[in-house]
């Protein structure tokens, strides 16, 4: 603890030793007399006056979330998802429904995710009809439920940002456009609508918001929905790769609301760093995640067995550039303290014929909470392995995959209303969201919590919190 705290209190020290240390030695006999001459008196007057000047980065706040809540009539459990592909054998082999249950039964999925509607037609329905109903039931849901919690101060007329990401449905007019006509935006609402990005875009838009309210007036709003509407990629072929998302995507949709201002106390979430990092230079990295078509021409999304690895590899490059940002001086002096021996015993031949292992920074002196995107179970025990988390660290995304399903971006806003359901969200808790997405890209984004949730909050959690977390199944 002495440790921490004198290490983590050295370079504000430091900045304040120093510039006193010059002022003493330039003019030692002035200060220590009380006879400062004038021009010194003149350039400390300068320099007060240029600190004053100095803007620093807007504060960007999270003002309130909402995500959709699926009906139980959307359910889709193991056994109906068996009798279903049985049913279509003009789809579906033998082998091919064989394949999908097995998947799904090691998916790390419960048996309350929910598909679309169109998913329970035989064949589904994937019309562009049925993706637009779709559209406007998980993204209308999520709004009202962020603007439910706003309503005594804040309505959607009040949003000068939109900012709409959907990965596979790109309709005209876009779906950004949807959301201005049904809730009648201003008409100089600046809009954007994010696609093809997968599963990242979530946290890639709040880069994007935050760049924005960086450089506009106070008291600017922004609002970003993230969502994956899955009615027009159902995927009728064969190609076990392409037959992943089929059994892993589940419907989903998450609004937040950002401002510059922290709209006089009632902001949730104080936005700390965002990183991104795109490894699509790779051409293994570029096609993890790829829209293609199969050898019959029906189009899909092909999942690369490489994508846990892959996932993994674009993570230790985001973790390298986000952790000098956010870890306490004290683990950064560990690490550098471990690549310093790591290099001298390499020079010195001392480390011959041993594997040396690097400190591994405890991310938990950064971070109370970690929200990483619930993708499947293997991206998730990937990040756990590499990141070094503990099972209840990794808790919210686990119990997020079983009770939802990979609800795609907006799948780091469930584990958050997770943590916050359990009541463990305190004032000034720190939290890290991790996701990954086609690309490929890794983005992080770190919160602190201003104002933790009130007990009778709601959310898409409040029927069913009681009875979380459950004991998953061991997958050999």
């Amino acid at each position: 603890m002495a440790y921490k705290l004198v290490v983590n209190s050295f370079v504000p020290l430091l900045a304040v030793a120093v510039p006193a240390a010059v002022l003493f030695l330039a003019a030692p006999d002035e200060l220590t007399g009380g006879r400062l001459p004038p021009v010194y008196v003149l350039m400390a007057a300068i320099l007060a006056a240029a600190v004053s000047k100095m803007r620093l980065p807007t504060e960007v706040y999270l003002v309130e979330y909402g995500c959709f809540r699926p009906s139980p009539r959307f359910r889709a459990p193991l056994a109906t998802c068996r009798e279903h592909a049985h049913l279509m054998p003009y789809l579906y082999d033998e082998q091919s429904v064989n394949f999908m249950m097995r998947l799904i039964e090691r998916s790390g999925l419960g048996e309350e995710t929910c598909v679309p509607a169109a998913y329970h037609c035989m064949p589904p329905d994937r019309s562009l009809e049925a993706s637009r109903e779709e559209a406007e039931l998980v993204v209308f849901s999520a709004i009202d439920e962020a603007f439910a919690k706003t309503r005594s101060f804040l309505a959607p007329a009040d949003m000068d940002v939109l900012i709409l990401n959907c990965s596979l449905l790109a309709p005209t007019p876009d779906l950004a456009d949807m959301v201005i006509n049904r809730y009648k935006l201003r008409a100089d609402v600046r809009s954007v609508n994010l696609s093809g990005m997968g599963c990242s875009a979530a946290l890639v838009a709040v880069g994007l918001v935050r760049n924005i309210l960086r450089t506009a007036a106070p008291g600017t709003r922004a609002l970003i929905v993230s969502t994956e509407i899955l009615s027009s990629q159902y995927y009728v072929g064969t190609d076990p790769a392409m037959l992943l998302p089929n059994c892993l995507f589940r419907m989903g949709a998450a609004a937040m609301i950002l401002s510059n201002s922290p709209e006089r106390g009632r902001a949730r979430f104080r936005l700390g760093r965002v990183v991104r990092t795109v490894t699509a230079a790779r051409d293994t990295d570029y096609r993890c995640v790829y829209m293609d078509e199969d050898d019959r021409g029906n189009t899909g999304i092909r999942l690369s067995r490489h994508l846990p690895a892959t996932a993994g590899h674009a993570l230790k490059e985001n973790v390298t550039a986000f952790a000098p940002l956010v870890l306490p001086a004290s683990e950064l002096l560990r690490v550098a303290v471990s690549l310093l021996k790591h290099k001298l015993l390499r020079l010195t031949g001392g480390g011959a014929g041993v594997k040396q292992q690097l400190y591994r920074p405890d991310f938990r002196t950064a971070f109370e909470h970690f929200c990483i995107h619930a993708g499947g179970r293997s991206v998730i025990d990937e990040a756990q392995a590499g990141l070094g988390l503990s099972d209840q660290d990794m808790e919210a995304s686990r119990m997020t995959l079983h009770r939802l399903g990979n609800t795609s971006s907006s799948s780091v806003l469930y584990e958050l209303a997770y943590t916050e359901a359990k009541g463990r969200m305190k004032k000034g808790d720190r939290v890290w969201m991790v996701s990954f997405g086609a690309g490929f890209d890794c983005n992080s984004v770190a919160w602190v919590c201003i104002n933790p949730a009130a007990s009778d909050a709601g959310g898409p959690w409040s029927d069913c919190i009681h009875r979380y977390p459950v004991q998953l199944p061991v997958v050999v």
